[in-house]
């Protein structure tokens, strides 16, 4: 079981995203973003495609792209129909990363709270627990098949409370397939915390915990992060753990629905 979760619409392109997995995995161009299919290189993968998919799935995103050929990309996307969200991108390397979190990771956790790193299954309670917290916190989720690392390594960490509650999770895994410069770069997002645990520095600690997991079990040699301009305090979050604000790239979802569709 793929154990799915969210609304209908992503429900479904959690199915497209696990039928789709193999060709993401060995076509050029093609990359894993987990909720939709996807790119990191138009050129090579096509606009035909890209419009074949659109026009069936309603979505589509673009990772790690060349802010030099936004223009083209939102002109050709606009004269289809569709407008392009946007979100920065934060990249750090290893050094960078392990410089950063290691104070964070090497301070005690607050009393009552402890870390775990693995979930139980596609259709396992936590897993549940993990979606439902991320769907709370306006997260569109990823399904539990992907959570669990059934469609490639994962990295999927949390804090839990001693009332045995959720307070706070992050996610990692590797969307860029052999054909891709960016193939040893670890996504990391899905970042939540608990509106009870706020303001005891969770944030930065679970970012943190998975930023170090992510190069350590996945082997990235860097980690990225996605935040929207306007969220200040993901951007301080994730510099906090040692991802700088890239000055090249960009990433962003084409859609015609009246709403960002990750929040």
């Amino acid at each position: 079981m793929a154990g799915y979760f969210g609304t209908e619409q992503q429900i479904k392109l959690q199915q497209r995203a696990e039928e789709r997995y193999g060709w993401t995995m060995k076509t050029p161009g093609a990359c894993c973003n987990v909720r939709t299919l996807g790119t990191d290189d138009p050129d090579a993968l096509g606009l035909d495609t890209i419009f074949e998919v659109l026009a069936e799935d309603g979505v589509f995103g673009f990772r790690l792209l060349e802010k030099a050929r936004q223009p083209d990309l939102e002109n050709a996307l606009t004269e289809n129909g569709y407008r392009l969200d946007t979100w920065d991108v934060f990249v750090g390397d290893t050094n960078a990363i392990r410089d950063a979190t290691r104070p964070t990771l090497s301070t005690a956790l607050p009393g009552g709270i402890r870390a775990f790193s693995e979930l139980d299954g596609a259709e396992g309670p936590l897993t549940r627990s993990f979606q439902e917290f991320m769907a709370a916190a306006g997260i569109a989720p990823f399904s539990g098949s992907f959570l669990n690392g059934d469609h490639g390594a994962v990295v999927s960490v949390g804090l839990m409370d001693d009332a045995g509650c959720l307070a706070a999770c992050a996610h990692a895994y590797l969307p860029h397939n052999h054909h891709s410069p960016y193939h040893n770069y670890a996504w990391g997002g899905l970042v939540a915390v608990a509106p009870e645990h706020r303001g005891k520095g969770l944030g930065t600690y679970v970012n943190a915990l998975m930023a170090d997991a992510a190069l350590t079990r996945l082997s990235a040699t860097h980690v990225y992060e996605l935040v929207a301009a306007t969220n200040t305090t993901s951007r301080r979050m994730v510099e906090g753990c040692g991802l700088s604000l890239s000055q090249e790239l960009y990433s962003a979802l084409a859609t015609r629905g009246a709403e960002r569709f990750t929040r």
